[in-house]
């Protein structure tokens, strides 16, 4: 099982657009992979999930990250960095059975010009901790607001070959 992480909770965000042409993209492939956005993740999570504890609302969520063989992790760029609300959803996941020995695939965003190159790169070592097997190939999309159509399809020709073969590498992997 795949599962596509948009690892914000803003919402309308560019992040949850990728993950619906991810699944696109991999469905066309004959793939299918369920997307997780953290705007799903309870409002309390800090209170109710962190510590060894484990609410109702968090459960489902649980599940899913158990139940997934692979993920690809859709990763904005917050302050320099990956957002706060990625590391808070990991920290609330069970370990080891959450992530350890899986695999993922790693893309950063942002509206700016890097893609999100430095919080990739925080993230991959946060990765690394949980024995989260990362993909060597890993994309960075700069400005993000510029990629998408008015169907919200991807529409630059490198951008989507890229995507198209970290797709194909995932599959594989």
């Amino acid at each position: 099982m795949i599962t596509i992480i948009s690892s914000t909770n803003r919402p309308g965000s560019s992040t949850l657009k990728l993950a619906h042409v991810y699944q696109q993209k991999l469905r066309e492939k004959g793939v299918e992979a369920g997307i997780l956005s953290l705007a799903q993740l309870p409002p309390n999570v800090i209170e109710t999930d962190l510590y060894n504890k484990r609410s109702a609302g968090f459960e489902p969520l649980q599940q899913i990250v158990t139940n997934t063989d692979k993920f690809i992790f859709l990763i904005p760029e917050y302050n320099g960095s990956f957002p706060g609300v990625l590391k808070v959803f990991i920290d609330a996941c069970s370990f080891p059975e959450g992530f350890y020995d899986k695999k993922a695939a790693l893309v950063g965003l942002s509206s700016g010009k890097y893609g999100n190159i430095r919080g990739v790169d925080h993230f991959t070592g946060v990765c690394h901790y949980l024995h989260l097997n990362i993909m060597a190939l890993k994309l960075h999309i700069a400005a993000i607001h510029k990629e998408f159509d008015e169907e919200g399809n991807l529409f630059k020709p490198d951008t989507i070959k890229f995507v198209n073969e970290q797709i194909d590498k995932i599959i594989k992997f």
